[in-house]
């Protein structure tokens, strides 16, 4: 039997009262019962092979980390011309779901729920990592270098989808789904966020097609739309959530007109019944998120974007209640869960929580900065 891998332990006075917090109150997810309402949000760390399956590091790190209500697992690709940084976790080969398998069987060991997240990467991808040139909505190139095995390259130019491109990665979405629930996964989040593929399909600077995929929000939500209902079909809606950024300027993104966009693409999506709906950067106080909620029928994960003194202060809980309060059902923090494998522990005793290492985030490899982070000894036996 694979023994679960252990966080490194420090010592520590006895436990303190657990915190009445609604963080702390269980919920329920489809089929699934989560302990709390702490959600690892999903985290690149280019910890993967080069091939892009999981090891042993990654499954010890998801380990330390399953006290989490739900592990959203790292952006992974569908396909192989998907792929964005080196060392990113792919689920489209027999090598890669055994990889991930690995990873679920460890953290289901440890008592831990998880997600996948599907993420392809459109036009923030390079050929010296992927192997191909990018596809992407709209032949505009990324702006910025980006890393690859031989170091920062300028990005290229990607191809412009062609209708058959857009079916064909449809499908490999659908079969990226299936791959994951063989893998072990619970479900999958499908990624429309953050200036990935999804993301350039909503945004009028990526997107500049006038065909049934470009133009008005309607044809420019249709690709994300698409992409839910087949994974949906292809694993069920129970096992299908769904990330957006409203917003957000990342990866060259300016979406424009995200008044109109988020709206419309939050009921089309209901119509789908994908079990939740993954808000980036969510503001209690921002008109938009209060009218997504209002719009979204089901499961709402808020991930607040938050300043480093709030993460070092309490990592984010205060502002987790303050989202909760204002209709979230569960809570997704990132930084709290890298630098605490033991994250809703300290949350719920007041423990201090350790100084996050971000010079170990990315593109470095290794344990260091991943798994040697310490966690608290509560005086159980």
């Amino acid at each position: 039997m694979t023994q679960t891998p252990q966080a490194p332990q420090t010592p520590r006075t006895p436990q303190t009262p657990a915190s009445s917090s609604r963080l702390f109150e269980p919920a329920r997810l489809g089929g699934l019962v989560l302990p709390n309402r702490l959600v690892m949000a999903p985290l690149t760390r280019n910890r993967a092979g080069a091939d892009g399956v999981p090891g042993e590091l990654m499954a010890a790190h998801y380990a330390q980390r399953a006290s989490a209500g739900l592990i959203i697992a790292e952006g992974t690709t569908p396909n192989a011309v998907g792929q964005s940084y080196p060392h990113i976790p792919g689920i489209h080969t027999p090598e890669q779901i055994a990889g991930w398998r690995r990873v679920t069987g460890a953290v289901g060991a440890a008592g831990g729920r998880m997600f996948l997240q599907l993420q392809h990467a459109g036009r923030v991808g390079h050929p010296d990592t992927s192997g191909h040139v990018p596809l992407a909505p709209s032949a505009v190139r990324f702006p910025e270098p980006l890393p690859t095995p031989g170091g920062l390259r300028e990005g290229v130019t990607p191809r412009a989808m062609t209708a058959a491109d857009i079916g064909a990665t449809l499908a490999d979405f659908a079969t990226a789904a299936r791959n994951a629930v063989a893998a072990g996964f619970a479900g999958v989040e499908v990624h429309s966020a953050n200036g990935h593929l999804l993301h350039q399909f909503l945004s009028r600077n990526t997107n500049l097609r006038t065909d049934a995929w470009g133009g008005s929000v309607e044809r420019r939500i249709r690709f994300t739309v698409e992409v839910v209902r087949a994974v949906v079909a292809a694993v069920g809606r129970d096992r299908v959530g769904v990330r957006i950024s409203p917003g957000a300027n990342v990866n060259g993104i300016e979406e424009g007109g995200t008044g109109e966009l988020y709206p419309a693409l939050a009921e089309a999506l209901a119509e789908l019944e994908p079990v939740y709906l993954h808000q980036v950067h969510a503001d209690p106080d921002d008109a938009l998120y209060a009218e997504i909620r209002k719009l979204w029928p089901g499961t709402l994960i808020a991930n607040p974007a938050l300043s480093r003194e709030e993460v070092a202060a309490d990592g984010g809980k205060a502002r987790g209640e303050r989202l909760l309060a204002a209709g979230a059902d569960l809570i997704a923090l990132g930084r709290g869960f890298v630098a605490n494998p033991d994250f809703v522990a300290r949350l719920r005793t007041g423990a201090p929580l350790n100084e996050l290492r971000p010079e170990f985030l990315m593109h470095v490899g290794g344990a260091e900065g991943y798994n040697d982070y310490p966690a608290l000894q509560y005086g159980c036996a």
